[in-house]
C-alpha cells in the first residue's frame, strides 16, 4: 500500500456509502481506507462490514464511544491504525473523483503537505446522486450538475479544469495552502512529529491548527485545490456553537504566536 485514506463519519450511512462508492473506482488501488468513526450506531458498523467483503481495497474501521464531537481524537486513533507512511485525509461527506488518490500520490513531496479543497453541493443534488452517478462520474460533470439545479459560478472551474489549466489555477489562486480536513495529505512521520490533532479542539479549525504546527516545523503547504477534486454533500451542523469557535480560535492564536510544533493532547494521549 502506498497510502492510507482516512476520513471520519458519525451516524451518516447514506453519505458514507456514496463516499465509499467514490473510493471503489479510484484509478489506483494501492491504498487502504481507514474510517474514523466518532461513535456511530450499529447501522454504520454493518454498512462498513458489508463493504469490507465487497471491495478489493482494505478497510479498517476505527470506532470510539459517542462522547460528543471528538473528531480530533478519532483521527489520531486512525493515524495510529494506519499501516503506510503517507496519509490522505478527507471527510465522510466528500465523494472523491476517480483520480483523487492518484493526484495526492503524484504530488507528494518530502518536506511538504498537500492542500486541496472541495466543491460544495446543495442538498437537493446531494440527495439525488445515485450509485450509478458516482461510478460513471456524472456527479463531477458540470453540465449534469447544472441540469439538476447547480448555479453557474467561477467556482465550477474546480470541476472542469484539467491538466495545465488546473495547475495554472493552483498557482494563481489567492487561497493559502492550509491543511483542510476534507482534502489534505502528508507524511505520517511529520504528523507524528507534531503529535497529530489537538484533542482539546472540537469543531472549528482543528485541521487548520494542525497545519499551522506543520508550518512551524518547516513543513510547507502545497496547493492542489484544482487538481484533487471531491464534492461535498450538504448536511446539518448541529455541533457548531460560538463558544467552541472562540476556544479553538484562542488555541490557534497561541499556536501561531508561540510558533508551537507540538500539542500535549495529541496522538500520544491514545497510546
Amino acid at each position: 500500500m502506498k497510502a492510507s485514506v482516512i476520513f471520519s463519519t458519525y451516524n451518516s450511512e447514506e453519505w458514507l456509502e456514496k463516499v465509499i462508492w467514490g473510493f471503489s473506482v479510484q484509478t489506483t488501488k494501492d491504498f487502504e481506507i481507514i474510517i474514523a468513526d466518532d461513535g456511530s450506531r450499529e447501522a454504520t458498523k454493518n454498512l462498513i462490514e458489508k463493504y469490507k467483503t465487497e471491495l478489493d481495497i482494505p478497510i479498517i474501521h476505527v470506532w470510539q464511544e459517542d462522547n460528543g464531537f471528538q473528531k480530533s481524537q478519532i483521527l489520531n486513533k486512525a493515524i495510529l491504525a494506519s499501516t503506510t507512511d503517507y496519509l490522505i485525509f478527507t471527510d465522510g461527506d466528500c465523494i472523491p473523483r476517480k483520480d483523487f488518490v492518484e493526484t495526492h500520490l503524484n504530488n507528494r513531496e518530502s518536506g511538504r503537505f498537500l492542500s486541496g479543497g472541495y466543491f460544495m453541493l446543495p442538498m437537493n443534488i446531494s440527495k439525488l446522486i445515485s450509485k450509478e452517478d458516482v461510478l460513471s462520474q456524472k456527479c463531477f460533470d458540470v453540465n449534469w450538475l447544472t441540469q439538476n439545479g447547480l448555479k453557474k459560478s467561477f467556482k465550477n472551474n474546480k470541476l472542469s479544469a484539467k491538466a495545465f489549466k488546473a495547475k495554472l489555477l493552483n498557482f494563481l489562486t489567492p487561497t493559502k495552502p492550509s491543511w483542510n480536513g476534507h482534502n489534505a495529505s502528508g507524511w505520517k512521520k511529520d504528523l507524528v512529529k507534531i503529535n497529530g490533532f489537538n484533542q482539546e479542539m472540537q469543531y472549528g479549525g482543528q485541521d487548520r491548527e494542525l497545519g499551522e504546527r506543520l508550518e512551524n516545523l518547516g513543513i510547507k503547504g502545497k496547493q492542489i485545490r484544482y487538481s484533487a477534486i471531491c464534492v461535498h454533500l450538504d448536511h446539518a451542523r448541529g455541533y457548531v456553537n460560538p463558544e467552541t469557535w472562540a476556544k479553538n480560535n484562542a488555541i490557534r492564536k497561541n499556536t501561531r504566536d508561540q510558533k508551537l510544533t507540538w500539542t500535549e493532547k495529541g496522538i500520544t494521549t491514545n497510546l
